[in-house]
């Protein structure tokens, strides 16, 4: 079985998209920042999901020698003109976590009506192996609204304040796979999964004549 690096610590992300790659039948197993040591930091300091994703996707594979995946996604709500955008992970400052991020949205969209709670998730993936400018790239989004409390303990993140409303239940309300089904993330995946085989063979037999 193959292995690529999913450059996150985040252990939810990890068992969401390895739900995909297996449904798919994709022979890739992934492995995280979790089982390294000594890991660099990274900063998303870029303007755009893309570019931070790339950044980390080629600062991982050469820190590791491994294909790696970077993702960069975030919330975008219109009230807030596109914020918290690319600071979606780290909204609450430097103490950021879950909760705090979720607090100071709600903060932000106190008293808002409910015509005007419209907000995008989306993410940015990138594939990079060690020494190639030659990435896969896919994204994905999916549109909402910003619920004025939490509903549903399942997930992460937004997922509790995001609802979709063709499903009239939270992102969190709901299963992985349900999730997948419909998210950005899992949009994002579902097409760089087809694209995948084509694109790791590539490098493969590249490797192969260097040898």
């Amino acid at each position: 079985m193959e292995k690529l690096l999913y450059a996150t610590y985040n252990n939810n992300k990890v068992a969401e998209v390895q739900d995909i790659l297996d449904e798919f039948d994709t022979d890739i197993e992934l492995v995280s920042l979790n089982d390294f040591d000594n890991v660099p930091e990274f900063v998303e300091n870029e303007t755009t999901f893309l570019d931070n994703a790339k950044d980390k996707a080629h600062k991982y594979a050469q820190f590791s020698g491994m294909p790696t995946l970077a993702e960069s996604s975030g919330l975008c709500v219109d009230h807030l003109n596109g914020a918290p955008g690319v600071f979606s992970y780290r909204y609450a400052g430097q103490a950021h976590n879950d909760a705090r991020n979720n607090a100071k949205l709600l903060a932000a969209m106190g008293g808002v009506a409910s015509a005007k709670r419209n907000a995008q998730l989306y993410t940015a993936l990138v594939i990079s192996w060690p020494d190639s400018d030659d990435d896969l790239i896919s994204a994905g989004t999916i549109k909402g609204e910003i619920m004025t409390y939490p509903h549903g303990e399942q997930n992460y993140g937004y997922d509790p304040l995001f609802m979709v409303p063709e499903l009239g239940k939270t992102l969190g309300e709901m299963s992985i796979a349900e999730k997948n089904s419909v998210s950005h993330r899992g949009q994002a995946f579902t097409k760089m999964v087809q694209e995948l085989p084509m694109w790791w063979n590539r490098h493969v037999s590249a490797m192969s004549i260097e040898r």
